[in-house]
């Protein structure tokens, strides 16, 4: 498990936070029709996981811990399927964003993965 002692110096956080930064670039060419659409719920989605990895980090119990990463992983998912509709809808290619949500994705599980073993030990 990382022992930094700030979020911000987890790589997946990292990582992560730019997909949010690219996410809203992205959405910012986006049909105004969907502003309250798409632009909103895949915004939503990517800063949740970005929040959520920051709230588990903080946890001092290793199943609050697991929780916050948990959600972290279902925002995940959401954000690379809201990636798959944007490419289909033809707003914007969107490839490059769900390679960088994979890895994040990997990231995430072998965090998790971490902590889990260290909870059966």
């Amino acid at each position: 498990m990382d022992k930094s002692s700030s979020f911000e110096n987890l790589i997946m956080w990292q990582k992560m936070h730019q997909i949010v930064l690219d996410i809203y670039k992205m959405t910012n060419t986006f049909p105004k029709s969907e502003l309250f659409g798409i632009t909103s719920q895949i915004r939503r989605s990517a800063v949740s996981v970005a929040a959520n990895i920051v709230e588990g980090f903080s946890k001092k119990g290793k199943a609050y811990k697991l929780r916050f990463f948990n959600i972290a992983e279902g925002s995940l998912e959401e954000t690379n399927y809201f990636l798959i509709l944007i490419k289909d809808l033809e707003y914007s290619e969107t490839g490059y964003l769900r390679e960088k949500i994979k890895e994040v994705g990997r990231m995430l599980k072998g965090y998790t993965n971490t902590i889990r073993k260290s909870l059966d030990a």
